[in-house]
């Protein structure tokens, strides 16, 4: 007989969302409860859509935690399914390992855990389904778990859960690792995977599927986040369809600010690829502004960065201020100028542009200019850094560097119309 399950992970109950907590006006409760009005819209979605099961493939928690609030929320989303008659398949992941609510609250009746001692069948008799997983004992599992995982159950769709980082997926830790040949070769006719927080599927002897994490956590998870509804027909072929369930999305917007005459021209654009992101969908957006491209303007965002980011608040409160948000902006502009004017300004500004180059080379000078700056680095605030790339540079001791931004900038500025 047919059926439909979803399968989702990653969740990371009230793991707290990063980046916006500068911009005043960002509505931190709603911010704060992104990740549990997820995983409600998940078990909306699950009754609404009337599946058989829910499969959660790791991380359902977010390390450990000591507030059972957390634990007693995720009991209560469990007892909606029980009232719907929806079943669900936990599997602890490396997150869950360390949580002291995964060892000591008892869940309802309808929520079945896979052990971690060894890998364990679960059959759902009705439906001839036959789920395999292990979920981990702690934290760093270095082993690979699916070659333990048994042989299929014949007669039965097969479905192995695991929390694995998989093959090729340097940007998460290696654990549980695996290869996608290797899960072919189980002869599963579906992976429910978790770990890696980007959507992948490869199909072939087995439908193999990492369905992300549900709720985007910060700027380095940007894009429709969610889970995925896999319905399976009566001959057990398979088809899967995403779910996008955020309730905030992170996006990064580039800006190319070449051909703007005017800061304004630049703030402009950046309203306008605002107005686009928005009107895209209802889900209100957490944006990194990026302005780039060569541009005569470059000295004039780089030495007032904290004018810059005020004209981009402007511009996003002017778009949507209920549904938009600034999490950073980030000025990566180049200049753009030419020395043209009379023979002896572009003489001096020749002159200046060889001196400047040599000075970001000289160890004497760095060293003095150091000793010049230093006095000024220890009374300002470390809280200012974002809103003053230049002046993180010096922090670091990086007045090399800092002397090859300003210099291009500072020629720029001489080089530009009207300049004195």
């Amino acid at each position: 007989m047919g059926f439909r399950f979803i399968h989702a992970a990653d969740i990371h109950l009230d793991s707290p969302l990063r980046g916006l907590s500068a911009y005043e006006s960002a509505p931190a409760d709603r911010l704060r409860s992104a990740s549990r009005e997820a995983f409600k819209e998940l078990v909306t979605r699950a009754i609404e859509d009337d599946v058989s099961f829910l499969v959660l493939a790791g991380d359902l928690y977010d390390g450990d935690w000591r507030d059972y609030n957390t634990g007693l929320f995720f009991v209560a989303q469990m007892a909606r399914l029980a009232k719907a008659g929806i079943r669900a398949f936990l599997l602890h992941g490396n997150h869950d390992a360390e949580s002291e609510m995964t060892k000591k609250l008892v869940l309802p009746d309808n929520v079945t855990v896979f052990p971690s001692r060894s890998p364990h069948v679960f059959r759902i008799d009705d439906l001839q389904v036959a789920l395999h997983g292990q979920s981990f004992a702690h934290r760093v599992v270095e082993d690979n778990l699916a070659a333990a995982y048994g042989a299929r159950v014949n007669g039965h769709y097969n479905i192995g859960v695991l929390h694995t980082a998989m093959e090729g997926y340097v940007a998460h830790p290696n654990y549980a690792p695996c290869k996608v040949a290797e899960l072919h070769a189980k002869g599963y006719d579906y992976w429910a995977l978790g770990h890696v927080h980007e959507f992948q599927r490869w199909d072939g002897a087995s439908t193999i599927v990492f369905p992300g994490n549900l709720q985007g956590r910060h700027v380095r998870e940007t894009g429709r986040k969610g889970a995925v509804s896999v319905t399976v027909d009566d001959d057990g072929h398979t088809v899967v369809d995403r779910l996008f369930l955020d309730v905030l999305r992170w996006e990064v917007l580039t800006v190319d600010a070449d051909g703007c005459a005017t800061v304004d021209d630049v703030s402009r654009r950046v309203g306008q690829g605002l107005s686009r992101l928005i009107g895209a969908d209802d889900t209100p957006r957490a944006v990194r502004v990026v302005l780039q491209g060569k541009t005569r303007l470059h000295g004039a965002l780089m030495g007032n960065a904290a004018a810059t980011r005020a004209q981009v608040l402007a511009q996003a409160v002017a778009v949507d201020a209920d549904r938009l948000w600034i999490e950073k902006v980030k000025i990566a502009t180049s200049p753009e100028f030419t020395i043209d004017g009379a023979d002896e300004t572009r003489e001096a500004l020749a002159d200046l542009q060889s001196i400047l180059f040599e000075a970001g080379e000289d160890a004497d000078f760095l060293r003095e200019l150091l000793g010049e700056i230093q006095p000024f680095l220890n009374k300002v605030s470390g809280d200012v850094r974002d809103d003053a790339p230049l002046l993180a540079l010096a922090r670091e001791g990086r007045l090399g560097d800092l002397v090859k931004q300003v210099a291009p900038a500072l020629l720029a500025q001489l080089s530009a119309p009207g300049a004195p």
